[in-house]
Parts: C-alpha cells; structure tokens; sequence
C-alpha cells in the first residue's frame, strides 16, 4: 500500500464524519456512504483528526455514529442514538424480506403478520409502531408513510424497496431533530439510492416454498451526466397451506448530473404487486386441530398495490452555503381483504372486509444552511419548508370471499400540511456544542363522507422547540443530551365524524387532528478501544395520546396517554479489517400514564430488543454473516394477564466472490427452525359453533420455517 493510501486523506475523513449530518441531507449521506464505504476499512483515527466512522470490513463498512462536521471545522449536534448505515453493511444482512433491512438500525424490529405484499409491523423504543404510525420512513426524498389510510394511520409499504440500489441509511430516535415532523416520535429512517454503479449487476436468486428473484442494475454516461437503470421481479409461495403467490415487478430510472453538493438528479420509479395472505390465526383454532400452524381460515384473504412516482432534487453550494431542493409526485393504489374475526360480526356471510385507498400526493422540501460566527465562535444556520398534499378516496367494504356485499364508508379527502423550521448551531469552545431550533407545522383536511354528518373540514397546527447539547470529546468519550416535541397526525375521517358509520374506526368523539409528544435523552458515546463504538442512551417519551392496533378492524385507534423510559446499548466493533462484531439491547418501561381499571400495559409494547452479528470478507475469496434477533415478550391486555411469546431467530449467510466478478452466496433463514412467532394480538374472534360473543384468544402470526436461498450475481 502506498503511503498516500496508508492515510486517510481529509476529505475522507470529513465526509466519514459528515455522514449523519442532518441539514445536507441525501446529499451530504450519498456524498458520505460512497466515499467512506470505499475507505472505511484503511481509516485509522488520528489524534490531529477528526473522530471518523469506525473501520471494518469491505462486507459490513460504514456504520457511523453522530459525531458530525461541517466545512472542516465546525462539529454539530447529533444524539448517541443517532448513525448513518452505508449500503453494503445493509446488503451484508440475510432478509426475509425487503423491509428487514431496516432491522440494521439499532433496536429496530421489523416483522409482518400478513402476505408479504403488505407493509412491515414495526417496534422501537418500546412501541408497537404497526405500520408506522410512530417512525417516519423516506426513500429518496420522498414519505412512505401514509395519512388517512384504509388500513391504519401512517401505514408505511416498503416492499417497492431494492436493498442493492441503497447508498445510505440515516437514523434518528426520539423528536429532536427539526427536519423531522409527522410520525416521527419514536425515530425516523431516511433512506437514500445511488446515483450510479461501479459495474453493472445481474443477479438471480432461487430458494425454498417458490421464492424466485431476478434483478438488473446498470449505469452509464449519458451527456454531462449518469443513467441508472434497475428492474426487479419476484414471486413467492411461503410455507402456508394456502400460497401467498407473491408476484412483484419493480423498476427505477435516474439521471443525475453533477455531484452530491452541486448537481441535480430526476428519478421515477414503479412498483406493483398482488398476493394472497395467511393472516394471524386464533391459537385455539390450532389446538383443536381445525387448521394447521401455517393453516388459514380464510382463503381468500390478500391484496394489490402499485406505487408510481417521479422526484427530483438539486443542490448548490456557493460562498451563501448550501441550498438544496427536492419535489415529488406519487400515484399510489392499494386493495386489502382482511377477516380477522371470521363470524362475529356476520355469523351468516363472515367478517371479511375490503380496504380500499387511492391517492395522488405531491410535495417538496427547500432548505439553505449557511456558516458564520457569533464573537468569533464558528455558527451555522439551517431554514427551511416542507409541503404535502395527499387527495385520497378510501373505502370501507364488507365483503364475502372478495365479492362486495355492502358499503361501510367511502370517503374522499383532501389533506394538506405546511411546516417551517429553523435551527442555530454553534461551537461554543473546543468541547462544548449546542443547537437550539424549532418546527411550526401547519395542517387542513376536507372531508367528503358519504355519510353526511361525517364530512367537514379540520385545521390544527404545532409548534415544537428541538434542543441539543453536546459535552466532549474527553478520552474518546463524547456525552450527548437532547429534548424535543414532536407529534402524529391522526386519521382526518375521525376528526371530523360525528356519528359511527358502523365501522371500529371511529368514535363518537372526535379524535385531534395533531397529537403531541415530549422526548429526553441523555446518551453516552465512547471510542477509546481501536475499532470498538459504544454507545448507551437513557431516554423518556411522553404521549398526549396513544395509537393502538384494533384487531377487528386492521385499523389502529386513539388511546390513553402514555409514557415510556428506557435504555439502549448499541455495540460495533471492527477487530481486524475483514471482520467485525456489534451487538445492541434496548429495554423498555412503557405504561399508560392515566389511572384505569382495565390497566396500566400498554398492549404490544415490547420490552426487550437485541441482536447480535458477525460479519467477514474482504474483497475477493469468501464472505458471510450470521445475526440473531431477540423480541421479548409483550403485555397483550391492559392488565398484562395476557403476554406474548419471545421470538428469537438466527438467519446466516455465506459465499465467494470470484475474481471474474461472479459471486456465489447461500442464506439460511430461521437456522434453528424456531417454532415462534412474528406477531401476536389478542383481541375477541367467532369459529363456526361458538358462542355468538365470540371467544378472546390470542392470534399469531407464525414465523417461517427454516428456508434456503441460493443467489448467483454477477458485475461486469
């Protein structure tokens, strides 16, 4: 190795530690993932350097913690909890399927209790988030989660996701950042494509219960700029007595032109995807012998979606400092057939429903940072706009094996959201930073019910302050504090009803249209060992009012308020270039913060979270992973009578990758053949010959059985 290559240039180690930084944005993190994730491995920390990203292997590079910079000198206020994962630590993983890979985000579950073209359930920081009413998900610049949805508030499908064409990951917990706003109280991931490929990537997989995939990636010179191209199709049976029959197409195009501070890039993207789904089934179904354990007492359950989109961004750096534009456009549809009571409801015809929702979203982001001084202490400033509008039509429908029987509701609704924030940072001495900002959100929705007294229209607006301090670093050793107020936006159709359209998802009173939140944390942050960060965080956050899944109605409901403490322990560690270890645990208090009779657990709140990892290679010759995930178990009723069962898996990977740059890998999903769960509720459901009140039970989701998957790629 040459002694330039021996040491990392400044610029390399600049964009290592810019990669968390919130105000550049997908520019700054795509800028950061590819660099550093090509240098990672031969970075040494230098006591004349800035702390950078701890080095590890070519496998696994690029988890980077939150210390952060700007124009060489002045550091920014991040959290312990905070980091930027770079691609090829999150293509380093074996998945199921492709929203696991967010599962590489400390203490973040990610699971599903229904077909696999629906989106994730997800848990952090003590939260059953469903599907995503409490953690903002963005891919590219542009919201996944979905307001005022068919099926629950902030639902989030990240199956349109490609695993190969992610650059970089940014994730924050708790609501202290100010480009964060809705749903964004527990954390926030954004998670940003490349712009271009090295080599270009073919790659075919096949493996147990139907699982086929194909994908293609190239990229080339076009005018002053770069064309990326990738397709993907892939089907997919499961192990259930009733097949998913997954079938998905997925493509994106991007032309970009410039760099990652100074240039600009056009994107559009499609997706569509049909599927049957084994839903969670009653326990005593099982035990009685009436079904099997991947059984379902619905065949007919499933679905459809298609997302199609186009978004573009820019960005400029200049003597001003940086300005940086993004503006989307998305079409999205989705169907979903769901009986989750089976006779309860209708001892004749049966409990299945259609959920229906179809939209048109469109909105944008522009935000400029700028650098100076306050009595000669270096500052920087952040402002900046974000706009949404969704114009939706969602239905409810009571069906019978997919055939309509009668409407519940269908609604159109117009809901548009304005917001302003603002943030100063500043260095006050060599060991001292500090941010102080604030959020102001703004929203209006226009309901048109087809119920009459249901329709209105609602405004309702938030303030939030976001406050930072940062201690250090003393002996490698940096201590971070943070508070903040966030909130969620609560579904528009229940903001405005008046009376019940005999569906769960309302109540008779009103539901807010905004509800807040108010987050802590204090967390520690440590380098002293070479090759090993460690972090430990102990946060708090309070909830004016809770979102709880209703497992009649697939939907989620407003709750009690609620409050929850814990701590996190996040482990990664590089002990030589080719290998690296981490290992994270998050334990959680979550209780309901009123006094009531039915209890103080808050149901589905997991308590206990941790995983585990190994990871080798480098370069050419062999390379593999193992992981293992722990989910604890949870209360399931108020008064924590009934509880879940832990689940604990073990998915490995190994392969070669040849010098013609072919490689050869093999996953084994669920190693040990656990016998648990994905999910599991319990809520009240009707077999046929039961009581006509039905019987409360619990209802799981089985994990799959072990599975092998064999994947053939090749670069050229």
């Amino acid at each position: 190795m040459s002694p330039a290559r021996s040491q990392p240039t400044y610029r390399t180690l600049l964009l290592a530690s810019c990669a968390t930084l919130v105000p550049y944005g997908a520019q700054m993190r795509r800028a950061a993932a590819q660099e550093a994730q090509a240098n990672l491995a031969e970075l040494s920390v230098t006591a004349e350097a800035p702390p950078a990203a701890v080095t590890g292997p070519a496998a696994s590079a690029g988890y980077i913690g939150g210390i952060t910079g700007i124009g060489g000198s002045l550091r920014t206020v991040e959290a312990a909890s905070a980091g930027v994962i770079s691609g090829a630590a999150l293509n380093s993983r074996p998945i199921t399927r492709p929203g696991e890979v967010l599962e590489s985000v400390p203490g973040l579950i990610v699971t599903q209790h229904s077909g696999e073209g629906k989106a994730n359930q997800f848990f952090l920081r003590g939260f059953n988030l469903d599907h995503g009413t409490d953690i903002a998900i963005s891919v590219d610049g542009m919201p996944v989660n979905m307001r005022t949805h068919a099926h629950g508030q902030g639902y989030a499908d990240l199956n349109f996701l490609i695993p190969e064409l992610v650059g970089a990951v940014e994730f924050h917990k708790g609501p202290y950042f100010v480009r964060d706003g809705d749903f964004a109280s527990a954390g926030s991931v954004r998670i940003d494509y490349l712009d271009k490929t090295d080599r270009n990537v073919a790659l075919t997989a096949f493996g147990a219960f139907g699982f086929k995939r194909a994908l293609t990636i190239a990229s080339a010179p076009l005018g002053q700029g770069t064309l990326l191209v990738a397709g993907e199709a892939q089907t997919y049976d499961g192990p259930w007595d009733v097949p998913d029959r997954l079938a998905k197409l997925n493509g994106v195009v991007r032309y970009s032109q410039g760099t990652a501070l100074d240039g600009f890039a056009l994107t559009g993207m499609a997706y569509w995807a049909k599927w049957n789904a084994t839903n969670q089934i009653p326990e005593r179904a099982v035990a009685d012998g009436i079904i099997g354990r991947y059984g379902t007492l619905n065949p007919t359950d499933g679905g459809d979606t298609g997302r199609f989109s186009l978004s573009g961004r820019w960005s400029r750096t200049g003597e001003a400092g940086i300005t940086r534009a993004n503006a989307y456009i998305i079409r999205y549809g989705m169907n979903l057939f769901n009986d989750f009571t089976y006779f309860l409801n209708d001892p004749v015809d049966g409990d299945q429903f259609r959920q229906r929702d179809n939209r048109v979203l469109g909105g944008g982001e522009v935000g400029h940072t700028f650098q100076g001084d306050l009595f000669g202490m270096p500052m920087e400033n952040e402002i900046g706009v974000q706009t949404r509008t969704d114009s939706i039509r969602v239905g409810l429908f009571n069906t019978t094996n997919r055939r309509y029987r009668s409407t519940v509701l269908d609604d159109r609704v117009l809901e548009a959201s304005g917001a302003f924030y603002y943030e100063n940072r500043l260095r006050w001495t060599d060991w001292l930073r500090t941010s102080v900002g604030f959020r102001a959100d703004t929203y209006y929705a226009d309901v048109v019910a087809d119920t009459a007294a249901n329709s209105g229209k609602a405004r309702d607006s938030i303030v939030n302050p976001k406050l930072g301090l940062v201690l250090g670093p003393w002996f490698d050793t940096e201590l971070f504090v943070n508070y903040g107020g966030g909130f969620h936006s609560n579904d528009a159709r229940g903001v405005t009803a008046t009376v019940d359209p005999a569906s769960p998802l309302f109540n008779i009173s009103r539901s807010p249209f905004l509800v807040p939140s108010t987050g802590s944390e204090i967390g520690l942050r440590n380098r002293s060992l070479r090759g090993l960060e460690t972090a430990v965080t102990l946060f708090q956050l309070d909830f004016a009012s809770e979102n709880l899944f209703q497992g009649d109605s697939g939907t989620t409901e407003p709750s009690r308020p609620t409050r929850r403490f814990g701590v996190e322990w996040t482990n990664r560690y590089a002990v030589t270039p080719w290998l690296s270890l981490e290992g994270d645990l998050t334990v959680t208090n979550a209780r309901f913060a009123d006094r009531d009779p039915a209890g103080s657990r808050v149901p589905e709140a997991p308590t206990t979270i941790a995983s585990a990892g190994i990871t080798f290679g480098e370069g050419l010759g062999w390379f593999g992973s193992m992981r293992f995930r722990y989910f604890g178990p949870r209360p399931l009723i108020e008064d924590n009578s009934v509880r879940s069962k832990p689940t604990a898996l073990l998915n490995g990977r190994v392969g070669y990758n040849f010098d013609n740059g072919i490689s050869l890998s093999l996953d084994i999903l669920n190693l040990t053949n656990a016998k648990a769960d994905q999910i599991t509720y319990f809520y009240t459901s009707r077999l046929p010959g039961e009581a006509a009140d039905g019987v409360a039970d619990r209802h799981f989701h089985p994990v799959e059985p072990t599975a092998v998957r064999l994947t053939l790629a090749g670069r050229f």
